[in-house]
């Protein structure tokens, strides 16, 4: 898929988010809930430095959309992230029935970004959306955004 400016738009926001999580002592993960109208709905952070590591920005997206859209609404809707899903949150967003996922990074990239700086394996297995849920529309990763998400993983892993 070739991003469009407006789609770009929303992933650097996802970025954005991303960087204001690691300021804030975090991981570097955001996520931004479009509707298909294109208006931003909802958007989120990590909030995994309490001590809770299921407060991913995708898992709460998932929350919202339940709450507050109907189900056609969800499934029309796009979730623009940082990163690439979890298999938790893939799944999450697999049975709330929200649409497209686009993201800037892969799994892969931050399995080998993690591995390169030395850090701990995940708990869970590095899953690709497509593995957990398969009938979610993906698109991504995209170059462009690489060496920004790894940098703020070097820089989360450097405040220890």
């Amino acid at each position: 898929m070739n991003l469009t400016d407006t789609g770009r738009g929303h992933l650097d926001r996802a970025v954005e988010l991303a960087a204001d999580a690691v300021a804030a002592g975090d991981e570097p993960f955001g996520s931004v809930l479009v509707s298909a109208d294109g208006e931003r709905l909802f958007e989120d952070h990590n909030h995994v430095s309490g001590g809770d590591q299921t407060q991913h920005p995708e898992l709460a997206i998932a929350r919202w959309a339940v709450e507050h859209l109907a189900p056609a609404e969800r499934a029309a809707a796009t979730v623009y992230t940082s990163g690439e899903h979890c298999a938790m949150c893939s799944a999450a967003h697999a049975w709330v029935g929200l649409g497209r996922i686009v993201f800037a990074t892969s799994t892969s990239q931050l399995s080998a970004w993690r591995a390169a700086m030395g850090a701990p394996a995940s708990p869970i297995a590095p899953l690709g959306i497509a593995e957990v849920a398969p009938s979610v529309p993906t698109d991504g990763p995209f170059e462009e955004y690489a060496e920004r998400v790894r940098a703020l993983h070097e820089a989360r892993a450097a405040r220890g």
